[in-house]
């Protein structure tokens, strides 16, 4: 069975589980789910059971939930497909990075498998998203950069922005603003833990900013060799 054979709801779960742990050290929990799902935790725990007796999960009672190779392979699949769609808005409808979320959440199920790799060939096969997020390739392999949150990232060191989250549209609309979007170079002058904040330079124009750490750790960079 391809991905396209299973029911949107089970296609939104096993894509959650999987990125819950691609750029944190996180483990999918039927909480967690309910959260990220805005559902009951009864609900998402009714998912889970209906995924395990797929063969797609395993779950032992209040534990972690971990997806098996088959669950493997359809998340990754709906995740190439989501960030695909999100590029294709962009690169080709000319969408907004910060519009494009939800509509992908919308037609990453209505779209065939046939459909996708034509969309891949157009774009020239990208292998990142808007956000910098890795696409990964038709036969499922992920191409996550090395790459660190903002916050965590070495002072007086020169850094490149390669992912920035989606997951609140506010907050990457004021990166851009900032002139902090992918490719960005940049330095982190001083953690000022103190006061939440970090103090950067960005390399192009020598300009100085000052950005909260709850901004900054929606922010991915790798350091520049």
């Amino acid at each position: 069975m391809t991905v396209s054979g299973l029911s949107a709801v089970s296609q939104d779960y096993l894509k959650t589980i999987w990125t819950t742990s691609e750029w944190a050290d996180e483990s999918a929990t039927v909480k967690l789910l309910a959260d990220r799902m805005g559902v009951r935790p009864a609900t998402a725990s009714d998912a889970v059971k209906r995924l395990a007796a797929q063969g797609l999960v395993v779950h032992e009672p209040y534990g972690s939930i971990e997806l098996t190779p088959a669950g493997q392979a359809h998340a990754v699949a709906m995740v190439r497909r989501h960030r695909l769609i999100e590029t294709f808005l962009v690169e080709m409808l000319g969408y907004g990075w910060d519009e494009v979320h939800d509509e992908a959440e919308i037609l990453e199920h209505a779209a065939s498998d046939t459909m996708i790799e034509r969309i891949d060939a157009a774009l020239g096969h990208p292998i990142r998203d808007p956000h910098g997020d890795p696409i990964p390739s038709a036969d499922g392999t992920p191409h996550r950069p090395d790459a660190v949150r903002l916050n965590e990232a070495p002072s007086d060191s020169p850094l490149t922005v390669c992912r920035i989250s989606d997951a609140d549209p506010e907050t990457l609309r004021h990166l851009s603003t900032l002139g902090i979007v992918l490719d960005t170079e940049l330095s982190v002058d001083d953690h000022r833990a103190f006061a939440g904040e970090l103090e950067l330079r960005l390399t192009a124009t020598g300009t100085r900013l000052t950005l909260g750490r709850l901004a900054a750790d929606a922010v991915w960079v790798t350091v520049i060799a």
